[in-house]
């Protein structure tokens, strides 16, 4: 059950924060990592303190390519354990997370028959060269290869090859100078962020002595003892761990010398997304994905987000994640990328609704091509020293898609040395909405008309909640007015103000920021208006006890953020507009 209002957020000054004293664990940071692992300690029995320095799942968490996918690409690289890992984790959270992740059959165009087969020898062998062609020959080996893989917890189908003639009769867009398609499935994931949330909801419901802070510095590490401060001179607490897991992702280096163990662990890379508004790309997509390589050999991904174009990614030596943003040459290089593949349709500036990056919590390398680093995963140890009584477990690398088995990984080894046993395995455990969730058509509609009943509410607009919240909807639905169409937001008539107001009172919602860039999907859709905006900014002010002032500067803050980082202008009606036309406007 997510936590209340009253039990662990509340309007009440300090509410939800961790109080003083001794804690078996607590982790630095809660991205993806940090709350698997919360969820997993909890669930032992362990009692557990996550915080992190501003909204949980913000940083590299909210910048991936939302796919769950088993790295179809490691093959080659000879990282055949961490594909074994990723398929079956991908295969697990399609059972655990079935609200957020969903199959996505992917397509890969192929160039010619037999090119590439010397050069992926050399890769597997060690080779650092630059990324080449690969043929339909070694994609074929590859798929295979792939599809044994993905056989544990098996619920998609197997991969299949078409000729020219066919392939371009599926999808008309692509470019004629392809020889065949490979069609396989992978996932793709809805809402990071907020099963980042549901995580540590989980964590929480799991165990009482286990506590969460968004928004709260690491001020002091002396004797032992953790000192914490809430943003803006809120209140502030201490902590003496047994433990410390750093899972600070690319900040991980600047927490390790925070605590006295100074590292140089990570050497980042900089992947960009952009998303278009592009209609006709989303008809001809038809719910597949493009996976396929760039003319400099880096791999390319272009497929159907939320009714948008999502294509990513760049993948560059980067290492200060906090002034991350994507660049005019990584626009131009997505652009280009995809003309070249599709070259019957225009691909412009204009056509950018929203943008993003992030920084790959990578293991410091010397390779010189950033796409050849390894994305498995490690977690060393810095042991205690007399200044500093706790070890500091740090987490390096890794993917979205592994998060579970890593967390796994994490916290046998945290028992270890608390001295205690595993309770209960994560390996089926439901995440959040995903308990209960109705499986097929027939008990979706039971589970509709008992939603409906109990709330009042219409089974259409419960097919919506359902589909965003999972079987967390019921919650909502009885949040919601018996009416359902009588508080809806001005403009996204997709989100209601009593829904907004849930989100307010029980998601640990400090900034308007997190509401509508990660609790909701209204900024990364690029239809977030000006209204709405100022609507969602009174329903947390009233329920946050923001003054106007405060009120004010909270949307001013998101309108910086979108404008600069995201690329995104608010429109000032539902209809979208591009960027250049809101630009010549403002």
């Amino acid at each position: 059950m997510t936590p209340t209002a009253e039990s662990h957020h509340g309007s009440e000054p300090g509410a939800g924060v961790p109080r003083d004293g001794d804690v078996d664990v607590v982790i630095l940071g809660a991205g993806i990592n940090g709350a698997g692992l919360f969820r997993d300690l909890s669930a032992q029995g362990v009692s557990c303190c996550i915080v992190d320095q501003a909204d949980f799942g913000s940083g590299t968490s909210a910048a991936p390519s939302r796919l769950i996918h088993g790295g179809l690409k490691y093959l080659e690289t000879g990282e055949f354990g961490l594909v074994a890992q990723s398929t079956l984790e991908r295969n697990l959270l399609l059972k655990n997370a079935p609200h957020y992740v969903s199959p996505l059959p992917t397509v890969i165009p192929i160039f010619s028959w037999g090119k590439g087969m010397w050069a992926a020898l050399r890769t597997l062998l060690g080779s650092t060269s630059a990324p080449r062609s690969r043929g339909a020959i070694l994609i074929k080996i590859g798929l295979m290869i792939y599809d044994f893989y993905g056989s544990r917890h098996r619920v998609m189908p197997r991969h299949r090859l078409v000729g020219r003639r066919q392939a371009l009769r599926d999808m008309p867009a692509l470019t004629g100078s392809i020889v065949a398609t490979g069609t396989y499935y992978d996932a793709k994931i809805s809402h990071p962020e907020r099963l980042v949330l549901e995580l540590i909801a989980d964590g929480l419901a799991a165990n009482t002595s286990s506590s969460a802070a968004n928004y709260t510095a690491l001020v002091s590490a002396s004797d032992g003892v953790l000192a914490f401060r809430r943003e803006n001179g809120g209140r502030e607490f201490s902590l003496r761990p047994k433990l410390v897991v750093n899972a600070a992702g690319p900040w991980i280096d600047h927490v390790n010398a925070a605590l006295g163990a100074p590292s140089k662990m990570i050497g980042g890379t900089k992947g960009s997304h952009i998303l278009l508004k592009h209609d006709a790309l989303v008809q001809s997509l038809a719910g597949r994905m493009l996976y396929f390589e760039a003319d400099d050999g880096r791999i390319c991904l272009v497929y159907d987000y939320l009714g948008k174009v999502l294509v990513g990614s760049t993948d560059l030596a980067a290492d200060n994640p906090d002034t991350v943003r994507c660049e005019p040459g990584e626009i131009d290089y997505l652009l280009e990328s995809v003309r070249t593949l599709l070259p019957g349709m225009s691909f412009e500036r204009d056509q950018i609704v929203y943008a993003y990056s992030g920084i790959r919590p990578l293991p410091a390398s010397d390779a010189a091509i950033p796409g050849l680093i390894s994305r498995d995963h490690s977690a060393p140890v810095s042991e205690p020293e007399p200044s500093r009584p706790f070890p500091i477990i740090s987490l390096i690398g890794g993917k979205w898609t592994t998060f579970r088995g890593f967390a796994e990984e994490v916290a046998d080894t945290v028992l270890d040395r608390l001295g205690r046993g595993r309770k209960v395995t994560t390996r089926s455990m439901p995440i959040g909405g995903g308990k209960d969730f109705p499986a097929d058509t027939k008990s979706r509609s039971s589970w509709l008309a008992k939603a409906a009943s109990a709330s009042g509410m219409d089974e259409a607009r419960l097919d919506q909640l359902l589909s965003r919240y999972g079987t967390s909807a019921s919650r909502i639905a009885s949040h919601q007015s018996p009416s359902s169409n009588e508080d809806r937001l001005p403009d996204s008539h997709d989100y209601s103000l009593s829904e907004i107001d849930y989100i307010v009172r029980n998601e640990f919602v400090e900034h308007l920021a997190d509401i509508v860039m990660r609790r909701t999907t209204l900024a990364i859709s690029g239809e977030l208006t000006t209204s709405d905006l100022q609507q969602i900014a009174m329903v947390a002010g009233r329920a946050l006890g923001w003054n106007p002032q405060r009120t004010g500067e909270e949307i001013d803050a998101v309108v910086t953020q979108l404008n600069g980082t995201n690329l995104m202008g608010l429109q000032s009606e539902r209809h979208p507009r591009t960027a250049i036309d809101r630009a010549k406007q403002a």
